[in-house]
C-alpha cells in the first residue's frame, strides 16, 4: 500500500522573547543558548519602555498585587526584545525559560534560564509569550512595522506563490537573462529587494530605542 506524504509545512511558528532590564549586559550568551537550542533571531531591538507602555503590555496582569512592581521593574532601564522561530517555538521557548518563579525554577529545573539568570518571582530574567494568540500581540506591540500573519500551506501556498511571488520572480528572472551580470544570485537579490510589490510601508515606533 502506497503511504501518501503529508504537504510540507511552510509556516514557522514565531514567539515573543524579552530580556528584562537586570540582566541585559548576559545578552551575549544568553544568544548563544537560544541559537544553540536552535531558533532563528528573526529581528531583535534594545529600547526603554516607559511605565504606561509596561502597562499596556501586560495589560492582562492588570489589577493583581503585583502589577505596580511589575511595571516599575520592566521601565527601570532598557531591555531587549527578540522575535524567536523555529518549530513549535511557544513551547520550546516556554520550556526553555523554566517556571515563572525563578526560586521554584532553581529548585525544579536548575538548568532552565530562570534558574540560571533570575533572581525571585518579579525578577525572572525573561519573557515569554504563553500562546499563539500573545505571541501575535505582544510581537506587533514590541516591532509594530512586522507583519505578523499565517503563512498557507498545501493549495493555498501555491496559490498565493502563483498570485503574489511568481509574476515578479519571473520578471525578475527574464531582466536577469537580459542584463547577464558577473554575479547572477547578487544582482537578483538586489533587483527582487527593489521591486518587491508587497513591501511593508513602515511608521516610526512612538517607543523610545536604544543604540
Amino acid at each position: 500500500m502506497e503511504m501518501k506524504m503529508p504537504p510540507p509545512q511552510i509556516y514557522v511558528e514565531k514567539t515573543l522573547a524579552i530580556i528584562k532590564p537586570d540582566i541585559v549586559d548576559k545578552e551575549e550568551e544568553i544568544q548563544d543558548i537560544i541559537l544553540r537550542s536552535g531558533f532563528a533571531i528573526v529581528q531583535r531591538r534594545k529600547l526603554q519602555l516607559s511605565p504606561e507602555h509596561c502597562s499596556n503590555f501586560y495589560v492582562e496582569q492588570y489589577g493583581k498585587m503585583f502589577f505596580p512592581n511589575l511595571t516599575a521593574y520592566m521601565s527601570s532601564g532598557p531591555l531587549i526584545a527578540m522575535i524567536l522561530a523555529r518549530h513549535n517555538a511557544i513551547s520550546y521557548w516556554k520550556e526553555l525559560l523554566g517556571p515563572s518563579n525563578s526560586l521554584v525554577a532553581k529548585e525544579t529545573h536548575p538548568d532552565s534560564l530562570r534558574a540560571l539568570y533570575g533572581t525571585d518571582d518579579l525578577r525572572n530574567a525573561l519573557h515569554g509569550s504563553n500562546d499563539f494568540a500573545a505571541a501575535e500581540r505582544e510581537i506587533r506591540f514590541m516591532f509594530p512595522e512586522v507583519i505578523v500573519e499565517p503563512i498557507p500551506i498545501g493549495q493555498a501556498a501555491k496559490d498565493y506563490l502563483n498570485l503574489y511571488v511568481t509574476p515578479t520572480l519571473l520578471e525578475g528572472l527574464t531582466e536577469l537573462c537580459k542584463q547577464k551580470p558577473a554575479d547572477p544570485f547578487i544582482w537578483l537579490a538586489d533587483w527582487l529587494l527593489r521591486n518587491n510589490p508587497n513591501k511593508p510601508k513602515l511608521h516610526p515606533c512612538s517607543i523610545a530605542e536604544e543604540s
